[in-house]
């Protein structure tokens, strides 16, 4: 049978090399983790950012909508508020028109009539501030 030799072999170069190469390893893997634990933690992130944005659009378009609102609706008080100031001055013209009517026939009166006809008028014209003053206005 042929001789066959053995070829030396150093435990000690050996192990160092394995634990080398195993710390390597070890090395690697931990920048693998670390590098992936990153990307999880940066990806989350954007979810995150997205779902803001998401949730943030029907508020800002409903902002929006009540905005709108709010200036219409505005706008129709202010409508209201002219048109029953017009009809106050219309009717404190016709007031005015039937006063001016009935003068003469109040001056022809007994005094005692006259007198009461006179307290009718200062009585409506009370009344008529009273109501000017409780009519509420969009400038108010």
């Amino acid at each position: 049978m042929p001789d066959i030799k053995m070829p030396e072999i150093s435990i000690n170069t050996d192990l160092a090399k394995a634990a080398k190469d195993i710390a390597a390893v070890a090395k690697d893997a931990t920048y693998v983790v670390i590098g992936a634990g990153v990307l999880g933690y940066q990806h989350a992130q954007v979810q995150r950012q997205e779902l803001i944005k998401f949730l943030a659009e029907p508020r800002a378009d409903l902002e929006d909508r009540v905005a709108a609102v709010r200036t219409d609706l505005g706008g129709a008080l202010r409508n209201v508020d002219s048109t029953v100031v017009s009809l106050v001055e219309r009717f404190e013209e016709i007031i005015e028109r039937l006063e001016t009517a009935v003068a003469p026939l109040e001056d022809r009166l007994p005094p005692q009539a006259r007198d009461l006809a006179k307290q009718a008028h200062v009585q409506a014209k009370d009344a008529r501030t009273q109501l000017r003053s409780r009519i509420p206005t969009v400038a108010a």
